[in-house]
C-alpha cells in the first residue's frame, strides 16, 4: 500500500499507469468505441499524450482498433477476472463463519445470490446432529416467495430491482405477494426478513444481507429456522437472527468495505 502525504496526495505517482487505467475505465463504460480524439477530449489530454498508451493497450490485447478507427475494450479483463471468480472467493471466505453459526445456533444455513431472474444457492451448511433441513447447492429458488429473494430485492436500488423483476423466472406455485413494494420497504428499513416458509410447514425463514465493500448487497444468508423440541437449550428466533447478523458482518469479503451498518440494528446486532 502506498504511503500518503498529510494532504492526502499520492507520494508515489505512476502517471503512465494512471493514464492507461483512465483509458480502460472510460472505454469500459462505452458501448460503441471511441476515437483517439474523443478519448483525449474525455480525459482532458491531448491526442499525442495518449497515442503511445493506446498503441500499447492494443498490442497487449486490452483494446482493439476497429476499421472505423475507433478503440473498443476487449474481453481480456473479463477473462482475467474469471480466473479467480469472485463467487468462489466469497464462498471460501464465508463457509468457516457459516459452519460456526450452524454449530452455535443448531440450525442449517445457506447463501443465495441473484442469477438471471432467480435466486441461486451457492453454499449450504447443515445443522449439527443427525437431521436438518438443507437446500441443495445449485438450486434456483423464487425471488418473490423466499426470504432470500426479499433481501436481494429490498437491498437493490430501484433500477436494479426493476430489472430483476423483469428478468424474473416464474417458479412453480409462485404467487406475487400483496403490496410487494411495501414489504420490501419494510425489509430494507429493519435490515432483515423473517417470514414463514411458503414451501415447508413449520419453518421460518430468517434472512439477512451480506453487504460488500461498495455498500451493495452481495448475497443473502438464510436460516430455515425449525423449532427444536428435542433439546432443552434451543435458541429463540430473535437470538438466531442476532447470530445470523453477526455471521454476515464477520465474513472477511464483506468486511473489506469497513463497517457496513444494516438498517434498524446496532453494530452488536441488537435492535436500535
Amino acid at each position: 500500500m502506498a504511503d500518503r502525504n498529510d494532504d492526502g496526495s499520492d507520494r508515489y505517482r505512476a502517471p503512465a499507469l494512471d493514464k492507461g487505467l483512465d483509458i480502460l475505465e472510460l472505454l469500459a463504460n462505452d458501448e460503441e468505441g471511441m476515437s483517439q480524439i474523443a478519448i483525449a477530449k474525455a480525459l482532458d489530454r491531448t491526442p499525442n499524450e495518449i497515442y503511445r498508451m493506446l498503441d500499447r493497450l492494443v498490442r497487449r490485447g486490452y483494446l482493439v482498433r476497429t476499421a472505423a478507427d475507433r478503440y473498443e475494450i476487449t474481453l481480456k479483463l473479463f477473462g482475467m477476472a474469471h480466473r479467480h471468480p469472485p463467487m468462489r472467493r466469497l464462498v471460501s471466505q464465508a463457509l468457516p463463519r457459516m459452519r460456526r453459526f450452524a454449530r452455535e445456533a443448531q440450525q442449517s444455513l445457506h447463501m443465495v445470490v441473484y442469477d438471471r431472474g432467480s435466486c441461486l444457492v451457492i453454499a449450504q451448511v447443515d445443522a449439527p446432529g443427525y437431521w436438518g433441513l438443507a437446500i441443495r447447492v445449485g438450486s434456483h429458488i423464487s425471488l418473490l416467495n423466499t426470504g432470500s429473494g426479499h433481501i436481494l430485492l429490498a437491498f437493490a436500488d430501484a433500477a436494479e430491482r426493476q430489472l430483476m423483476l423483469e428478468e424474473r423466472e416464474v417458479m412453480p406455485h409462485e404467487i406475487w405477494p400483496d403490496n410487494l413494494d411495501g414489504r420490501l420497504a419494510d425489509v430494507l428499513a429493519r435490515g432483515y426478513e423473517m417470514m414463514p416458509s411458503q414451501q415447508t410447514t413449520g419453518v421460518t425463514n430468517i434472512s439477512v444481507p451480506l453487504i460488500g465493500p461498495a455498500g451493495t448487497v452481495l448475497a443473502a444468508l438464510t436460516c430455515p429456522h425449525i423449532e427444536r423440541i428435542d433439546i432443552e437449550d434451543a435458541l429463540p428466533k430473535a437470538q438466531v437472527l442476532a447470530m445470523l447478523q453477526a455471521a454476515a458482518r464477520d465474513i472477511p469479503f464483506a468486511a473489506d468495505g469497513g463497517d457496513q451498518a444494516v438498517p434498524g440494528f446496532s453494530s452488536e446486532g441488537t435492535k436500535a
